[in-house]
């Protein structure tokens, strides 16, 4: 029995690799950012819960940043 891999590495240009890098850390800094994380916990919950906590689903960004932004 034979196997077949069909996956292609592709090694790019040094560059884009690098850049490429630089992206996955922003990103990574980014979601692990705790008012990252307040946001994403507030847009799981139910328009009930967030009306319970006084909180307007457009406006949950503005609410999680309240304090760093006027908005």
């Amino acid at each position: 029995m034979a196997l077949t891999d069909t996956h292609a590495v592709s090694h790019g240009n040094i560059f884009s690799n690098i850049f490429a890098a630089i992206g996955r850390a922003f990103v990574h800094a980014a979601e692990s950012n705790h008012r990252m994380q307040k946001i994403q916990y507030l847009t799981s919950l139910s328009d009930a819960e967030l009306a319970a906590r006084g909180i307007k689903r457009e406006d949950i960004a503005r609410h999680v940043f309240r304090d760093v932004f006027y908005v």
